[in-house]
């Protein structure tokens, strides 16, 4: 069985190499290993080999195994890619660095509202529904401009967008939609690219890719 830490050396040595193909610099691309379901056992190695940035799917989940894990380790930066529910928002702010769901204007209302009590504001990532599919979160296209301007609005850090292709096709068409999409909005941010297609959404201008059984394994 291979060692978290010879996978994450393997993820980090494909992500150098796709952004020397790509004319970028590694540095450019953030790694967020992506824990959810994972057990702090399981989580313990990457943060012994010096990894920081993880991301969960869910605020319950990723409240029950943070706060002590945080405590042994104070630099850790951690990110919530799954989708949130509005009365969830207060606490979602207060145990994340950094969101990359906001897809819908309740969300922007509740992410303010919370981020105003607390005191503490953090980037966000819009997500975009960019395959149109209907049972995947994320707004639609033709909706992202009003959101956006909605979130700014409402003072929240847009920090770039985020997407989902949909899956057993080929990615690319849709990394480079969302690249445009960012770059018609005035956003350089672009979270996109996970375990099966991390080096194509690097190629393509990825900023953050999320990246879960590459590190971890496959679940049983």
């Amino acid at each position: 069985m291979t060692k978290p830490n010879e996978c994450l050396n393997a993820v980090q040595d494909q992500i150098a190499k796709a952004a020397r193909l790509a004319s970028r610099k590694p540095e450019a691309v953030c790694l967020i290993a992506i824990s959810k379901t994972r057990s702090a056992e399981e989580i313990q190695p990457l943060l012994d080999s010096g990894h920081r940035v993880f991301g969960e799917n869910r605020v319950q989940e990723a409240a029950a195994k943070w706060p002590a894990l945080r405590e042994a380790y104070d630099d850790v930066e951690l990110n919530l890619v799954g989708q949130l529910q509005s009365n969830k928002a207060e606490d979602a702010v207060q145990l994340f660095d950094a969101i990359h769901s906001l897809d819908r204007a309740s969300l922007v209302k509740a992410l303010a509202k919370a981020m105003d009590k607390l005191d503490r504001r953090i980037p966000c990532y819009v997500q975009v529904n960019i395959g149109e599919e209907s049972q995947k979160g994320g707004c639609a296209i033709d909706e992202l401009p009003a959101l956006l301007e909605s979130a700014r609005s409402a003072g929240i850090d847009v920090a770039g967008l985020m997407c989902v292709p949909p899956s057993a096709v080929n990615p690319a068409p849709y990394f480079a939609l969302l690249a445009k999409l960012a770059n018609d909005n005035g956003l350089s941010g672009l979270s996109m690219g996970m375990s099966g297609d991390f080096e194509t959404a690097i190629k393509l201008g990825a900023t953050h890719i999320r990246v879960g059984t590459a590190l971890f394994g496959r679940r049983v």
